[in-house]
């Protein structure tokens, strides 16, 4: 229980404290900005904003807190130290650092591998010119900690992977197809243990007795550092996101998929991490494993989106509904997300183009006939406010010159696209 205790008061030490309320600050501030812009593109989309840049951010800061509790309760729990030497702290300035060069790479699949692999050179020169290596990380406690993050992004994936999507178009088999971009980050106050070789000096780190059945893995060598070691914790930021496109699947499955998936990842990274006890081939087999491993997830996820079928597809049966406004008259009426519009005042429609003309032409309601994704034939009455549905519909055709081209990697060169053809 005193470990437990000892954990949440290093996590909550990372909120409270000066200079880390600094870093969340630096976090949330640009968290909003990313968030302002989603909101800035739902409204250009749609109409209006779904969701607001405060209601986005605080759903990042609030579930980024918690998930940090869990990762740190579930390293304490296993018992996964590092040495004073270890430089874990790079890896999380590194993982921060790649935000700004490419969205994927901020995942800790890689920054661990390079601070591991680092370690293992270190370790080899070192032996080579007989001095003391600068850098040696525990790389089965690395690789279970990365695991152990992975676990826990799949979680935050899973439940909060979909919100802030943003409706996008593209061009696939001749075809406009309607989809959904996701852009989300959380930031995590991590407790990592560390093995002080001598008295502790800083503020922000305390000693904390350890119970008898601790460490869980890693026994033999962790026991040994805890004979010769004072145990503490400091408190550290790290930033986990998900981005992704998807045209295969709904606006909430498509989140779900891709957080088992990250989720499976992770559970497969914490068990092949004990591959690491088998010497620097072991070391060198995880190592490669984290990233590798991670970029043949993305690809299953890639490949399982490219043979999916497009759900939302305007043709001859009707127009496709890509989102709907939840505070406007089509929502009210019943319109939902995949419906296809087949009728409008008792005119079949192929075209976003003759719906919106009869919109405009009407004085009162609309009669509509839709057909759910199940198949379901409704008829329904709306009431436009303003000569305004709130709905985005599929397009069955677009100019080239109109056309929007949908990179992950690039947020705002998509915004700037919409600004300009507004």
């Amino acid at each position: 229980m005193e470990l437990i205790l000892y954990t949440l008061r290093t996590v909550a030490y990372a909120i409270i404290e000066p200079m880390h309320i600094l870093m969340l600050v630096v976090l949330g501030i640009m968290f909003y900005l990313k968030n302002k812009r989603i909101t800035i593109m739902q409204k250009m989309t749609i109409g209006e904003s779904i969701n607001s840049p405060l209601e986005l951010t605080l759903s990042q800061i609030s579930l980024g807190i918690i998930g940090g509790v869990i990762v740190s309760l579930m390293m304490s729990s296993l018992g996964i130290i590092f040495n004073e030497n270890s430089g874990i702290e790079i890896m999380f300035m590194i993982s921060i650092l790649l935000l700004f060069i490419k969205k994927r790479f901020i995942c800790f699949s890689y920054s661990g591998a390079v601070l591991g692999m680092i370690s293992i050179l270190s370790g080899i020169l070192s032996n080579i010119t007989n001095t003391e290596s600068y850098i040696n990380v525990n790389i089965l406690s690395l690789m279970t900690f990365v695991g152990i993050m992975h676990v826990v992004e799949g979680v935050l994936v899973i439940f909060d992977g979909g919100r802030g999507a943003i409706p996008v178009f593209s061009n696939r088999n001749d075809k406009i197809v309607g989809g959904f971009a996701y852009n989300r980050y959380w930031a995590l106050p991590v407790a990592i243990f560390i093995a002080f070789s001598g008295s502790i000096s800083s503020v922000t780190t305390s000693v904390v007795d350890t119970p008898n059945w601790w460490p869980i893995i890693n026994r033999a060598e962790t026991l040994l550092i805890l004979s010769t070691a004072i145990i503490g914790a400091i408190p550290l930021y790290g930033v986990i996101g998900y981005n992704s496109v998807s045209f295969t699947k709904d606006k909430i499955k498509k989140p779900i998929y891709s957080g088992v998936g990250i989720l499976i990842y992770g559970v497969l990274l914490t068990f092949i991490a004990q591959v690491s006890q088998f010497g620097v081939v072991g070391q060198i087999v995880v190592i490669a494993f984290a990233p590798l491993g991670h970029e043949i997830m993305i690809r299953i996820q890639n490949k399982i989106e490219e043979v999916g079928k497009y759900i939302y597809v305007t043709d001859n049966d009707g127009v496709s509904v890509l989102e709907v406004s939840p505070t406007s008259s089509a929502y009210e009426a019943g319109i939902r997300r995949g419906d296809k519009i087949i009728e409008v005042n008792n005119v079949k429609t192929v075209s976003e183009v003759e719906i919106f003309k009869i919109v405009r032409e009407s004085i009162e309601e609309i009669s509509v006939k839709i057909r759910r994704i199940s198949g379901e034939m409704l008829d329904l009455t709306i009431i436009p406010k303003n000569k305004r549905l709130g709905l985005l519909l599929v397009p069955k055709m677009v100019k080239v010159d109109d056309a929007l081209s949908v990179d992950n990697d690039d947020f705002k060169k998509v915004l700037e696209q919409m600004k300009r053809k507004r």
